[in-house]
């Protein structure tokens, strides 16, 4: 059985955090930015923000004994290897993560159709 919850959550904060610190990684190591992320920063921090806190917050309302830390850890793992080894393909975060997080946020708060 696949908990599909469980991979949306990952995708929304490791995306998320991704898109959020890109900038930052980007200007330091000299990696091209995007044109959204030159010509409007706040945008793309701000998708990451929101995606992060969403999937943050489904990972909370897991609980540790649940999977909730376990989410955690794999988005940041999901962040490092999106930012770190794909870097100019961390560009594909700005459609990634929100898409994540708002179907996270519809099939976490739809009730289960009986």
């Amino acid at each position: 059985m696949v908990d599909h919850l469980f991979l949306l959550a990952v995708g929304a904060i490791g995306w998320g955090l991704s898109l959020a610190m890109y900038r930052l990684i980007a200007e330091r190591t000299g990696w091209p930015l995007g044109a959204v992320q030159a010509g409007a920063p706040a945008v793309p921090v701000g998708l990451g923000v929101i995606s992060l806190s969403i999937g943050l917050a489904f990972a909370a309302s897991r609980g540790l004994t649940h999977g909730g830390l376990v989410i955690v850890v794999f988005g940041l793992g999901l962040a490092l290897f999106w930012s770190g080894f794909l870097r100019v393909g961390a560009q594909s975060a700005l459609l990634l993560a929100p898409l994540a997080a708002i179907l996270l946020l519809v099939a976490w708060l739809m009730p289960a159709a009986t």
